[in-house]
């Protein structure tokens, strides 16, 4: 199990409660503030919403307009998400709160409601219920299989995040990425040195994931509590080492296309309406980059809502693929009448490999579990050792095992000082 920097992690909270204090004592301003960017009239706050990363204001108008569309996922799908009506900078805000995005409301229940295993309190796991109603998991399933495979058919030149030139009005990909991992890193690791993280777009594939190795690599050195034992220290030491090199093995399509993906897309995330379990809205793309063509190859990690890392923290890797690969499975058969349709209407060549061929080959070869432990710093070590872990790669050479014995020391030492702080801190 990684756990988080307590001290940096009970700063960061300390920090997010006065925010959201000095929030809700702004929010008469913040809901004029919201009727003057959309031009309504008659404002009044209707409710809060509370997601992993923002704090939400329903405001509700006693009119509505048509705004102009400014969403490239509105623009290029038919993925149910909300019009953005305006934007900005913390600059911009009322009391200089933060960075906001004024937005459509967008009606439903959560999604994972009906889907999860019941539960009696809301600190219980949320995870797939094992009697789900085939039929109705069948009717989601199709509707997410259609947006992953609209999503798997946009192409840009660059990884990064995406934005709009002025000049063609065109979508590139010229902003460096921002993913979730590095907000992670950023929010729950003391002193991690974000000068290091991309500072440009990628262009070729086997770099960005080099990247993310070189992540997960500072991070082991960074921070001070991620080690328990000096046992410990090396297993995560081989892990991520292993990793970096299992790059040239895992990496699909070095020089693109690149496709959308978003860390956080996840049926957690998503509306749909009670009766009919039409999806309504998929939300939160906080952290949507376009990245490396394998991540929107590989079948989606959350179909049994607890995620892959999660499943191997409390439970094993049997337990894991024994409700994951019948659910992939019936994933998969979506998927493919999703595609029979959409080629029933598409003109042309058919000679390009589905997406649910692809989705297998990712799960059978293991890109699945790399693509998956890449991406999370915090799982790397439990990805690597239940997952792609082969035997003889935990041994080294002389100069390697030299110094990952003076890399125990060093954490050691960390952990010694870091408890010590700890300690004073809570005195």
């Amino acid at each position: 199990m990684t756990v988080f920097d307590e001290l940096a992690e009970t700063d960061c909270d300390n920090e997010f409660k006065a925010w959201v204090s000095k929030a809700i004592d702004t929010k008469q301003e913040i809901v004029a503030f919201a009727a003057s960017q959309v031009g309504g009239s008659s404002a009044e706050l209707d409710s809060y919403l509370k997601g992993s990363f923002n704090l939400s204001f329903v405001v509700r108008f006693g009119d509505r307009r048509k705004v102009l569309i400014l969403n490239y996922l509105r623009e290029r799908t038919t993925i149910p998400v909300p019009q953005v009506l305006s934007w900005g900078m913390t600059e911009d805000s009322p009391q200089q709160l933060g960075p906001f995005i004024i937005m459509d409301f967008m009606p439903g229940t959560s999604l994972e409601l009906f889907l999860k295993k019941p539960t009696k309190t809301k600190q219980e796991e949320v995870i797939l219920a094992e009697n789900v109603d085939g039929e109705k998991l069948d009717y989601i399933y199709k509707q997410l299989a259609d947006y992953m495979l609209q999503l798997s058919q946009l192409d840009f030149s660059a990884i990064g995040a995406i934005s709009r030139k002025p000049s063609s009005n065109e979508w590139t990909a010229s902003e460096r990425p921002f993913t979730y991992n590095m907000n992670e890193l950023a929010s729950v690791v003391s002193n991690y040195p974000i000068s290091g993280f991309p500072a440009a777009p990628f262009t070729s594939a086997k770099a960005f994931l080099y990247s993310l190795a070189d992540e997960h690599l500072v991070h082991l050195r960074t921070q001070r509590n991620l080690v328990t034992s000096r046992e410990d220290a090396k297993r995560r030491f081989i892990a991520r080492h292993r990793f970096k090199q299992s790059v040239d093995r895992y990496c699909l399509a070095d020089t693109g296309p690149f496709k959308p993906y978003c860390d956080d897309l996840r049926i957690a995330n998503m509306l749909a309406d009670p009766k009919l379990l039409r999806i309504t809205a998929v939300l939160d793309f906080e952290f949507s980059n376009t990245l490396p063509v394998q991540f929107a190859y590989d079948p989606p990690w959350w179909l049994l809502l607890l995620g892959p890392d999660m499943w191997l923290e409390r439970y094993t890797m049997e337990a894991f693929v024994a409700h994951y690969v019948p659910r992939m499975e019936q994933f998969l058969r979506a998927m493919k009448r999703v595609e029979a349709r959409a080629r029933a209407k598409a003109e042309g060549s058919h000679n390009t490999v589905l997406l649910s061929t692809r989705m297998r080959g990712s799960w059978d070869s293991g890109r699945f579990w790399f693509d998956y432990g890449i991406r999370k710093s915090f799982d790397v070590d439990a990805i690597y050792w239940a997952a792609l872990h082969r035997p003889g790669d935990d041994v080294l050479d002389k100069e390697t095992r030299e110094e990952m014995e003076q890399f125990a020391d060093m954490k050691m030492e960390q952990l010694k000082a870091y408890d010590a702080e700890c300690k004073a801190q809570n005195a």
